[in-house]
């Protein structure tokens, strides 16, 4: 099958392990920032084909695992008003709160529905005129272009009854304030769904303010392993760039007219990664024009002060500092039966990923 077959060759494989391992003479750190990275890192066994100096650590990049506790907390508080439906992707709906989840509101009768797309959503409310139907809108660049369309329907069409809690984020602020933390990181492993709408040019400050390599990525074995070659390629030569291994869905400039619809009704705000805290201009908020389409401005949204489960590492894992297997609670009393942290909850979480392919560790 094109684009699988091809590019899960061994022998292609093998021949990158051996490259890598000619040029890699020192310790290197390479971090992940998409959960579809990790998820594939763990899953083809890429980490027992590496030398042991080269280490893959896990970053930020599954957008259920950083969306703030905050955000769960006031989406229960709405799906406990009258007449709200609130709807959601499927991911997010077992990710705990300070005390409860999405999914547990769900079976005392919360009107919760899982969605496949905004458009979706919309539906509901376009055949639900006697309720006020909430979206909870999640996910980076990839994802916000999708949401953006939604709002512009209902606005244009005049639906009043539907509604956008945001949880929608950027990445290029979370990698500068990993690095402005001085995490130990010698190259990027860069996120290739959000590239595909960004273009590869919202990483060009990494290698000119902080000389750390970085490449886009693909999700299939090779993609990994040659953008890994390329990396400690780029760190071996002493020469820091963007490059773009993944140039079958990227470019420099990236999908121009999702960028112009995620611009007309989105402004950055800052916002709060959850485990890492509040990162300047990180975040997406609805414009003013859309302001009656706001579900934190038309909602009097009361929660109480937020409650991280006092033994979860979630934070120190989505920073780079921690793995999954350091966590007391890994494996044992956190499991994706039953998950106490959103790094085990989420499909691309790190914890998941960890727990779900370790016999290949």
């Amino acid at each position: 099958m094109k684009f699988i077959d091809e590019y899960r060759n061994s022998e292609i494989v093998m021949d990158l392990v051996k490259k890598i391992k000619t040029i890699s003479q020192k310790e290197i750190s390479l971090m992940e920032v998409c959960g579809g990275h990790t998820m594939a890192i763990h899953r083809f066994g890429i980490p027992s084909l590496l030398p042991n100096n080269i280490k893959l650590i896990s970053g930020p990049g599954c957008p259920v695992c950083v969306s703030g506790i905050e955000f769960i907390d006031k989406a229960i508080a709405l799906s406990g008003k009258k007449n709200v439906i609130i709807t959601t992707y499927g991911d997010l709906i077992r990710v705990r709160g300070s005390k409860s989840s999405l999914e547990k509101e769900k079976s005392k009768d919360a009107d919760i529905r899982i969605v496949y797309s905004t458009l979706e959503a919309l539906e509901i409310a376009k055949h639900n005129q006697d309720k006020k139907v909430v979206f909870l809108g999640i996910g980076f660049e990839t994802t916000a272009p999708a949401t953006a369309v939604a709002i512009q329907k209902a606005y244009e069409d005049n639906i009043s009854n539907f509604y956008l809690l945001t949880a929608h984020k950027i990445m290029p602020p979370v990698m500068q304030a990993l690095l402005n933390e001085k995490v130990k990181i010698h190259g990027f492993i860069c996120p290739g769904h959000v590239s595909a709408i960004t273009g590869s040019k919202i990483y060009e400050f990494i290698p000119e303010k902080y000389k750390i390599a970085c490449v886009v990525t693909g999700f299939e074995p090779i993609d990994i392993m040659q953008s890994v070659y390329m990396l400690t390629k780029q760190i071996h030569d002493k020469d820091p760039k963007v490059e773009i291994q993944y140039s079958r869905a990227v470019t420099k400039d990236g999908n121009t007219k999702a960028q112009e619809i995620m611009n007309e009704v989105f402004e950055t705000r800052d916002d709060i990664w959850r485990g890492i805290g509040e990162i300047p201009n990180s975040g997406l908020k609805l414009r003013k024009k859309y302001k009656d389409l706001d579900a934190e401005l038309v909602f009097d949204i009361q929660i109480e002060q937020v409650k991280e489960h006092s033994a979860c590492i979630c934070g120190q894992i989505l920073r780079g500092q921690k793995s999954p297997k350091d966590c007391k609670l890994f494996g044992k009393v956190c499991s994706p039966d039953n998950p106490i942290g959103a790094c085990m909850v989420s499909s691309e979480g790190a914890c998941q990923a960890f727990y779900k392919y370790r016999k290949y560790e």
